[in-house]
């Protein structure tokens, strides 16, 4: 049997051979580098280190200073201890030198700090949550007033309000302290950022749909979530009120209403006064009692008010 041969041109065409497609060379890891061990940087480790002892310095500064009495501060090097440990003697006398002012002033600080700091962040939060979850008119001019009002310091404000004050009668009072530290322009707009992101528009319509009010949707619904927000104005609020140095200085006179950092001061000034007695072993360890509570303060809230201000930073 003869099979007959198949013309070539019936024949199929050979397929052309792909074009070959070089795949993209992915860069390859440094070496000693991974996602679990990332590479070490020897100038940013110095940078770190240098940046980490310039702000722990004044501190060990401090610390070893409140142990020393007057003479010992004269006589001892400044970041070493002296022969006399007199730490204990010297908190001792700090809460009841001149009849126990100190604790007074402590008193008047913390009363500052909670009704006017806690009043900022109460009202940063109810500001920020509006003017992030409704739209009304005049929103845009708000919003320009508040980063208008952050970015005219403190001090400019301090004499028309000492004038404001003063012809209402409110000098030389608490209020004269605790009313201006309820504006804070910053934790306003901090709060106004966060709530944007936190709080999702859906969430919201829900619990509208479910019969909430506007209250009990903020208190029940959106406040839980604004929790981390809250933990980090109240905390640069109540930094700010602490230390609050200037305000206090042109409105009140009389001692009794002095904070913490106007009744120190008033030790400090002794010494240039005459007859005055000297008190610098107080003064330290009067500062030190002062800085305590806020580094314990930033120790126990450190997981919410850094997640507070990672907030916002990486959108999906």
């Amino acid at each position: 049997m003869t099979g007959t041969v198949p013309d070539a041109a019936a024949r199929p065409a050979p397929l052309a051979p792909a074009p070959s497609r070089t795949a993209p060379r992915l860069r390859a890891p440094r070496r000693g580098a991974s996602p679990a061990r990332p590479r070490r940087s020897v100038p940013l480790t110095l940078l770190t280190g240098l940046v980490l002892l310039y702000s722990l310095l004044p501190l060990v500064w401090l610390l070893i200073s409140a142990t020393k009495t007057q003479k010992g501060l004269a006589r001892s090097f400044g970041l070493w201890f002296d022969s006399d440990f007199a730490l204990w003697d010297n908190i001792t006398q700090t809460f009841t030198y001149h009849d126990g002012i100190f604790t007074r002033w402590l008193l008047n600080t913390v009363l500052y700090v909670v009704v006017g700091a806690g009043g900022a962040t109460f009202l940063a939060t109810l500001g920020g949550y509006a003017l992030a979850k409704f739209d009304f008119p005049g929103r845009r001019a708000v919003f320009a007033v508040v980063i208008g009002a952050v970015a005219v310091p403190g001090t400019a404000l301090a004499v028309p309000t000492f004038l404001m004050f003063s012809n209402i009668g409110l000098t030389d009072t608490p209020w004269a302290v605790i009313l201006p530290s309820l504006i804070s322009p910053f934790g306003l707009y901090l709060m106004w950022v966060f709530a944007s992101e936190a709080i999702p528009a859906e969430l919201l319509e829900a619990a509208r749909m479910d019969g909430a009010g506007e209250m009990r949707t903020f208190f029940q619904v959106a406040l839980p979530l604004l929790a981390p927000g809250i933990v980090t104005v109240s905390l640069f609020t109540m930094v700010a009120t602490w230390n609050n140095y200037f305000l206090p200085l042109i409105m009140i006179k009389n001692p009794d209403w002095y904070p913490l950092t106007l009744g120190l001061y008033s030790w400090n000034a002794q010494a240039a006064t005459a007859g005055g007695q000297p008190v610098f072993h107080l003064v330290i360890t009067g500062s030190l009692l002062t800085v305590v509570p806020l580094i314990a303060a930033f120790l126990l809230l450190q997981k919410h008010w850094q997640s507070g201000l990672a907030a916002g930073s990486v959108k999906e």
